[in-house]
């Protein structure tokens, strides 16, 4: 992992990428990133917001691009990869966040339903840390190669009533990185978050029902997360303060997950 080659802050010179980095945690984990020096590619599928994040990025000095790309599809996550190869020439950390939620009873859940979200939260989270392995991996032996960080959800651990889609799928994010932390160490440290309720627009009233509301609210801190304060462990994680750090899960919950 490349270290501070200049500027301030605890990724200074390093590249990042941040997949579903046009809101919400991704967008809060992007900009904690460029505020401490990293470079900055943010990946989404089609979200005119995007351009907005890249204005922040830029503003707080980084090195920004956006690359639209379905990351459950194989060909536009290796193109993905192609252009950071191409812009940056190396990638130090790499945050594989992008992630849909769909929330149904079970007989109303279809298999193209399961399947849908699968696909997006741990396919593409297979896809994202294949490739940010392939790139890392292709530097020097003699050369740390860098870190992973997937985003699970305390509902991996907990599962929730008429969510067993997103849990199923969080779930198994949780043992994919203990898997490569063992397969990619020592030169790659691969760690999880897996956040409690956060106020981003995926927990809302358009996109959740209020009974399920009420239920991210009945923690000890009783309250919901700003996505600020799970970009401050992602940036704990890509750090040097983590270097002895690997194949963990923090359960950024607010206390609704103890483990």
């Amino acid at each position: 992992m490349s270290g501070s080659l200049s500027g301030r802050g605890s990724l200074a010179g390093r590249t990042a990428l941040v997949t579903g980095g046009s809101r919400g945690i991704g967008r809060a984990i992007a900009l904690a990133f460029a505020r401490e020096g990293a470079n900055v590619a943010i990946c989404h599928r089609d979200d005119t917001s995007a351009e907005k994040v890249i204005e922040e990025l830029r503003a707080a000095g980084a090195h920004a691009i956006e690359i639209v790309a379905d990351v459950s599809r194989e060909d536009p996550v290796l193109a993905m990869f192609a252009e950071i190869a191409e812009t940056f020439g190396t990638l130090d950390v790499a945050v594989s966040n992008a992630g849909i939620l769909r929330e149904a009873p079970l007989l109303e859940t279809s298999a193209a339903d399961f399947d849908a979200v699968v696909a997006v939260n741990l396919r593409g989270s297979f896809l994202v840390c294949r490739e940010a392995a392939r790139m890392m991996l292709a530097r020097p032996e003699t050369a740390p190669a860098g870190r992973i960080i997937t985003i699970s959800s305390d509902l991996a651990f907990l599962g929730r009533e008429e969510m067993s889609a997103y849990s199923a799928s969080k779930g198994g994010i949780v043992s994919l990185t203990r898997s490569l932390a063992r397969e990619l160490a020592p030169r790659i440290l691969v760690n999880a978050i897996a956040p409690g309720p956060v106020d981003t627009d995926m927990t809302s009233a358009e996109t959740m029902s209020a009974e399920a509301l009420a239920k991210d609210l009945a923690t000890p801190l009783a309250r919901l997360a700003r996505p600020e304060e799970i970009a401050d462990l992602a940036v704990f994680l890509a750090g040097d303060g983590s270097s002895f750090v690997t194949g963990q899960c923090y359960g950024a919950n607010g206390g609704s997950a103890m483990y």
